[in-house]
């Protein structure tokens, strides 16, 4: 991607993450609420991820899981996990725990479209494979968001979740992110991003 591409695919991030983050307003307060009345606990969960340049920055989220979940089971959720509350579980099926990244968004940490972003311990495991993804700012949804849609159910299918994501799901979403990087453009952008909308509210893996 050429640097007038690259300052292209930014003003689409900005004016389409503005837009959003104004449209929905009213989802975020609403579903801000909820969450809040369903558990204790603050609305939104940070958590570190590793952007562009191997920079580490706290990616945002609305709350799905109760707040002390990484200490009762890890970083991964799998099928039924009874970490997480009960309208966290409306939310992650709908996907709108992922809409505060827009705010990611728009503070230049992440773009609408790119390489989902991993936790530290993921991307120091594939630090080489790792260099030309994070050339490029991670996104909200890329070819990885489609395909593993449903990844909690692939996991939960695996006699060790944790083996299984590390050795079979992370190095295909790697083989992905490569190449969305090698294919970037603004056409592509708007593909992935029209499938994925397709596929929010299809309720479809791809």
């Amino acid at each position: 991607m050429s640097g007038l591409q690259r300052a292209a695919k930014r003003g689409v991030d900005l004016l389409l993450a503005g837009l959003g983050v104004v449209v929905l307003s009213p989802v975020y307060v609403v579903v801000a609420a909820l969450v809040v009345l369903d558990s204790p606990g603050p609305a939104f969960f940070r958590q570190t991820r590793v952007g562009r340049g191997f920079r580490p920055f706290r990616i945002i989220k609305f709350r799905t899981m109760v707040t002390d979940a990484e200490r009762r089971g890890g970083k991964l959720s799998v099928g039924a996990d009874p970490r997480i509350t009960r309208v966290g579980r409306g939310l992650r099926r709908l996907k709108l725990d992922e809409l505060p990244q827009l705010f990611n968004v728009l503070a230049g940490d992440m773009s609408l479209v790119g390489p989902r972003p991993e936790v530290p311990e993921y991307v120091e495991r594939f630090h080489a494979e790792y260099a030309d993804i994070l050339s490029v700012r991670p996104g909200m949804t890329d070819l990885a968001s489609l395909k593993y849609r449903d990844e909690s159910a692939l996991l939960a299918a695996a006699a060790d979740p944790a083996a299984e994501y590390v050795r079979v799901i992370l190095p295909d979403k790697i083989r992905l992110a490569r190449e969305y990087v090698r294919r970037s453009s603004l056409r592509l952008d708007l593909s992935l991003i029209l499938r994925t909308l397709g596929a929010v509210v299809g309720g479809r893996p791809q």
